[in-house]
C-alpha cells in the first residue's frame, strides 16, 4: 500500500510540475491523508487527521483550499452528495482518462471511481439537452450495495 502511496504522490508531483502548478508540502500531505485514507473524507475530517499524521494544525479552510487546488489539478475528486473528497483512483495510472463516475455503496459507504466512456456520456448529455436541460455537471454519483455488501447480506 505504501509503494502505491508513494508512487501516486511521485506522479502528482511530476504531473503538477508539467503543468506548472505547485505541489507544496502541505498540499502533498493533504493528498497523502486522503490516499492513506481510502475512502471519502470531509475538509473537517481531513484537518483532524492532518494533525495526528503529521503533528502540525490545518484549519478546515485551508483544508477546502487545498482541495480546490488538488481538484483542479485532477488529483481529487469531490462527492457532490456528501461534500466529502477522494483521491483520484487513477493518479499514477499512464493511460487517458475519462470522466469520473463513482459508485457508492449504501451499507459501507466505499466509493469506487468508474470511468464511463465518451459516447455514454454524449448520449446522456444529448439526451438532457433535448428536454430544454442545462448541466452543470457531468458527475454521477451512483449509490447501491457493493459486492462484498451483497454477498454478506446472501444466506450462507
Amino acid at each position: 500500500m505504501t509503494d502505491k502511496i508513494d508512487s501516486s504522490l511521485q506522479k502528482a508531483q511530476t504531473e503538477c510540475m508539467r503543468t506548472g502548478l505547485r505541489l507544496t508540502d502541505k498540499r502533498s500531505k493533504v493528498l497523502k491523508t486522503l490516499l492513506q485514507a481510502g475512502k471519502p473524507l470531509s475538509a473537517y475530517d481531513i484537518a483532524d487527521q492532518f494533525k495526528v499524521s503529521f503533528s502540525e494544525s490545518l484549519s478546515a479552510m485551508s483544508a477546502y483550499r487545498m482541495l480546490d487546488f488538488l481538484m483542479q489539478a485532477g488529483l481529487v475528486h469531490k462527492l457532490e452528495t456528501s461534500n466529502q473528497y477522494l483521491a483520484c483512483s487513477h493518479i499514477s495510472c499512464e493511460h487517458k482518462h475519462e470522466l469520473p463516475q463513482f459508485l457508492i455503496c449504501d451499507q459501507c459507504h466505499t466509493v469506487q471511481e468508474i470511468g464511463l466512456g465518451t459516447h455514454l456520456l454524449k448520449e446522456l448529455k444529448d439526451s438532457i439537452e433535448n428536454t430544454g436541460f442545462t448541466l452543470s455537471s457531468q458527475q454521477l454519483e451512483l449509490h447501491g450495495i457493493c459486492a462484498k455488501c451483497r454477498a454478506d447480506l446472501s444466506p450462507q
